[in-house]
């Protein structure tokens, strides 16, 4: 008979839920407890033995007899404090703690390896997408060159709707939140901490180096409008929240925000919650994964998923799953935004007079700037036209320059938010 693994619960809400009713059942391991933050607040699960609930996580933590502590509570708080001291009593940890791991991982990791246990995180890139472990082991003969990825449901869904329906932000945000798909506070996602939590993770895989997840450009989806959509569109174009890592030269180039995509390109039919990710790498040359980036049960697979995989090694081995260790000791060099090259969409309203293109084009020929598209779309009653502009590839400062120095002609009246387009 093969010996049972016990495990400890961090946490029930919705993906502690998922969890439990996964694991219940399952020969293999013996849930023996779970902290909950009130007792007399627990979700109803049906046969949920009350008996097993403590709000004394340290309880858990350190119980001699629990080899695999599940911490699904989140933040960076309480959680860092179990995750530390399970490890530090030898016990193997499995996580969905996107920020944890982006923030402290580095940490945490080489206290797992002093003493000599598994610390998994499948759940807190893609939620329930496998890409974790395939990066680690399948992929594990390739180069990676390149990751972009739409990785957070909320923005995704936003910006889906702002699209289809040609509708406000906030308008679309408030039915986002009265759905569920968003928070009270959606900050975490509209503002891309989320997705760029997740890209610091993604890129540590693909790049074998620490990420200082502060370093990384973040720019959310909160000052986008209706109009950037519809002119996108007439380019061919959708926008995207992209989450994006990329090596350049002995620089990693590691990113979050809005980014027009070709209709062309698959991510760009990446539509709601769903998230996905493409991984340029050689051999390989280029794979994607797409599924629900969140949720009870699509998050509780990706920890189950975890947990069952040190289960199956626990007793047969003591130096379980080596190659889902991390090992990652030299620091990233992070490409600053400006030194970051791409094409740009721009928009701007000027007053409809000779030569107006012109002078833009002048301008932004004089800056190294190529222009690919310079169209006159809408020209209002009080004579002010909007210019649609798609640059060639440049280098970001080398635009804000020009764009500087545009602003200071009299012709000129606003130059809106530019986006940044996704090379394929």
């Amino acid at each position: 008979m093969e010996q049972v693994v016990n495990i400890g619960l961090l946490g029930l809400g919705t993906v502690g839920g998922g969890v439990y009713k996964v694991l219940r059942n399952n020969p293999a391991v013996n849930i023996v407890k779970i902290a909950v933050k009130d007792k007399n607040e627990v979700q109803e699960i049906d046969g949920l033995d009350k008996n097993l609930l403590t709000e004394d996580a340290k309880v858990i933590v350190t119980n001699p007899d629990i080899d695999i502590i599940i911490e699904v509570i989140g933040g960076t708080g309480a959680a860092y404090e179990f995750i530390k001291m399970a490890l530090e009593r030898g016990k193997h940890v499995v996580t969905a703690n996107k920020e944890l791991i982006a923030k402290r991982g580095d940490e945490l990791f080489e206290i797992a390896k002093q003493n000599n246990v598994l610390l998994l995180f499948e759940a807190a890139v893609g939620g329930g997408i496998p890409i974790i472990m395939p990066m680690k082991m399948s992929l594990a003969a390739n180069k990676f060159e390149k990751i972009a990825g739409i990785l957070n449901g909320t923005t995704n869904y936003i910006l889906t709707k702002m699209d289809e329906d040609n509708a406000d932000y906030e308008v679309v945000l408030k039915e986002a939140q009265e759905l569920g798909y968003a928070e009270a506070d959606p900050t975490g996602d509209v503002l891309g901490y989320d997705a760029a939590y997740k890209i610091a993770i993604l890129a540590s895989i693909a790049f074998k180096k620490k990420i200082d997840q502060s370093q990384i450009y973040r720019e959310g989806i909160d000052t986008l409008s209706p109009i950037e959509f519809k002119y996108a569109e007439d380019f061919g174009y959708k926008i995207k929240l992209i989450a994006l890592a990329q090596s350049v030269g002995n620089k990693l180039d590691v990113r979050v925000h809005p980014m027009l995509v070709s209709k062309t390109h698959p991510l760009a039919h990446i539509n709601n919650v769903t998230n996905s990710v493409v991984m340029q790498a050689q051999p390989v040359n280029q794979v994607m994964f797409t599924g629900p980036g969140a949720g009870e049960m699509p998050t509780a697979s990706s920890v189950c998923a975890d947990v069952l995989s040190i289960v199956s090694e626990i007793h047969t081995t003591n130096f379980l799953l080596p190659e889902m260790r991390c090992n990652n000791t030299e620091k990233a060099d992070i490409l600053p935004i400006d030194e970051t090259e791409n094409k740009y969409f721009i928009r701007i309203d000027a007053t409809d007079t000779p030569g107006v293109i012109g002078s833009i084009g002048n301008i932004c020929s004089k800056f190294g700037i190529n222009l690919n598209y310079i169209i006159q779309k809408d020209v209002t009653k009080d004579g002010m036209a909007t210019i649609v502009i798609l640059t060639g590839m440049c280098k970001e400062k080398d635009l804000i320059t020009a764009l500087n120095e545009l602003s200071n002609l009299s012709s000129i009246n606003t130059i809106h938010k530019l986006i940044r387009v996704m090379e394929l």
